[in-house]
């Protein structure tokens, strides 16, 4: 059974995507080229073996996709975990976990485009910071405020550079080895030199790689035939993704073999021209700021109809956050907000606004996982719903969600459960004392 939208109300948001606009949506969220730039951090962690930790993470990261997907079918509108859990489990339950994953929705794009800018500083030492900080919010807010078709062929043009510079690097491995009379065949990369317990620390840091493939589900009152191709673009693009994280980190941990080395954080950029030159090295650099910018479009998307699912409900104000553009079809005004918070990133650096993000990410796919579960003891005695996938996988998948949050750091662990708190006094306002429900669409479409 699909919930559908309640009677008399119609989403003022247009339909114009189909499958292959979420996959490149949910890509260009996760940014591929990630893998290369986490690969030396990962390298030391997993003691030689990224190729298995990345492995060990995208199993784990299917099982939560799986549960996104079947809830996706189910529940066909935008809100992502916020909408699942509040549909499946309870409203209020819903609002807690639509605040928590706000903390990795809303300061995302800011931490992609303060990314971005130390790459574009290093190499343009004479530019501040914060003007290249400002040129990525202005050009994504651009491109996102005249709608997803103008963002869309944009991410297929730069999602392409960003694929084609992967395949390039991996081919440039491949002949560097060849050229060294080196192996091509081994299991070192799947196994390093650490066992089991390195593979699995490293894949606790892997696993960050692959948040936002649960964004596509935002899209899903902009896309045709949404019941069929939100599931199918959530799995596909865990499954791509982790795909080219496994095949990259192989190649790259052949070229460089174990797990100590002078400079981990720029390892990476030390094997790009290691196996293609000077030239390569400049090309590789581009598609790394390409790959934030793709990246800082697709958050900044999501991140904007997760406050419009919000806004449309009650749970936050409508009249502001429930604001879509009549000309465009675009949330503008969280679109615009999402871009004022992100200059947060002027005054910010890479460690302390990246503490908090996953606190957020991990806490909502644990919840997804559980809601999926209640939705199996709610309907199997009305509906054909298999205990395999309604219940064993979301059970694995939420068993490793909640490892790996408990994995955060002291300080992901304070200010996220400083922001949780601030969202259950808020709760407790709007619902005075929990004696009432959060409002949601019915309510609104009934009024309306």
């Amino acid at each position: 059974m699909s919930v559908v939208e309640p009677v008399g109300y119609t989403s003022p948001l247009e339909k114009t995507l189909h499958l292959r606009s979420l996959v490149l949506f949910g890509l260009a969220y996760t940014a591929p080229l990630i893998v290369l730039g986490t690969f030396g951090v990962i390298a030391v962690a997993s003691d030689g073996g990224s190729a298995g930790s990345y492995l060990l993470a995208t199993v784990a990261m299917l099982f939560t996709a799986l549960s996104y997907g079947i809830l996706a079918k189910h529940f066909p509108v935008a809100g992502s975990a916020y909408t699942y859990v509040r549909k499946a489990i309870d409203a209020r339950v819903g609002f807690i976990v639509g605040w928590t994953i706000l903390l990795d929705y809303l300061f995302l794009p800011l931490v992609i485009w303060l990314i971005g800018a130390s790459y574009l500083t290093n190499q343009f030492p004479a530019v501040p910071a914060w003007v290249w900080i400002v040129a990525f919010i202005v050009v994504t807010s651009a491109l996102n405020l005249v709608g997803l078709k103008v963002a869309d062929k944009a991410n297929l043009i730069l999602m392409t550079f960003q694929v084609l510079i992967l395949v390039l690097f991996v081919v440039l491995a491949v002949a560097h080895l060849v050229r060294g009379h080196q192996t091509l065949v081994s299991t070192t990369p799947f196994v390093g030199a650490g066992g089991i317990g390195a593979l699995a620390a490293g894949a606790a840091i892997a696993a960050y790689s692959f948040l936002g493939f649960d964004a596509v589900s935002t899209l899903t009152e902009e896309t045709h035939d949404a019941e069929r191709n939100i599931p199918r673009g959530i799995v596909l693009v865990a499954v791509i993704a982790g795909v080219i994280f496994i095949v990259v980190a192989y190649s790259a941990t052949l070229v460089a073999p174990g797990g100590t080395f002078d400079d981990a954080d720029s390892l990476s950029s030390e094997i790009a021209k290691t196996i293609g030159g000077s030239l390569f090295g400049a090309f590789f650099l581009a598609a790394l700021i390409i790959a934030q910018f793709t990246s800082g479009l697709a958050a900044q998307a999501a991140v904007a109809r997760l406050l419009f699912a919000m806004g449309r409900d009650g749970v936050l104000p409508k009249q502001v956050f429930g604001l879509v553009s009549a000309k465009f079809h675009t949330p503008w005004f969280n679109i615009l907000l999402a871009g004022v918070i992100g200059l947060g990133a002027i005054f910010l650096d890479v460690s302390t606004s990246t503490s908090f993000i996953n606190f957020g990410a991990f806490t909502a796919f644990t919840l997804v996982n559980v809601a999926v579960i209640a939705y199996f003891i709610k309907h199997r005695r009305t509906e054909s719903l298999h205990p395999g996938r309604y219940v064993v996988i979301p059970i694995i998948g939420a068993l490793v969600d909640a490892a790996l949050l408990t994995q955060l750091d002291s300080k992901a662990l304070i200010l996220g459960g400083s922001w949780l708190t601030i969202g259950i006094v808020y709760l407790l306002v709007l619902t005075r004392g929990f004696t009432r429900q959060p409002p949601d669409l019915a309510g609104i479409a009934e009024a309306g």
